[in-house]
């Protein structure tokens, strides 16, 4: 592995409950079966990979604060926070870590309000509409990003 392979892997709101939620926008896996999911994908691209979930923005803002020495990238779905919530823009900003903004729906081509994203201009990536797959990218992206960065 890699010196600089350590992935944080954050989601918010609302994102626990997968399996509960409209599998036309969120697909068939629960949160578990996601998580698992990325962790096999994490393991055969050499990266290490830790998640965090809340559905409270203030312990997200709070997690982005401790991520110093932690982390060497960050994979974020922030949910419904990712259009409105400035405290996480703020915080994802001082985390000063290179960040990849996923989405399991195509937030463009829903609700007007989820087409806005408040982090999307601090994140080196975007990628919505993939469905879990997206994280597979995302990681592939945070790899290659790693890579060409040491």
């Amino acid at each position: 592995m890699s010196a600089h392979n350590r992935i944080e892997v954050i989601h918010g709101v609302n994102l626990d409950q997968l399996g509960r939620r409209n599998p036309e926008h969120y697909g068939g896996l629960d949160f578990d079966q996601l998580e698992y999911r990325i962790s096999e994908w994490a393991d055969e691209l050499g990266l290490k990979v830790r998640f965090f979930q809340t559905n409270h923005e203030g312990a997200l803002v709070e997690h982005l604060h401790k991520l110093e020495g932690l982390a060497d990238a960050i994979i974020i779905n922030p949910g419904a926070w990712t259009h409105y919530a400035w405290a996480l823009r703020d915080a994802l900003e001082l985390a000063a870590l290179p960040a990849v903004e996923v989405h399991l729906s195509d937030v463009d081509a829903r609700e007007e309000f989820r087409r806005v994203s408040v982090i999307r201009e601090l994140c080196f990536a975007t990628i919505s509409g993939q469905g879990p797959d997206g994280y597979r990218e995302a990681l592939d992206r945070c790899k290659s990003h790693l890579e060409a960065t040491t």
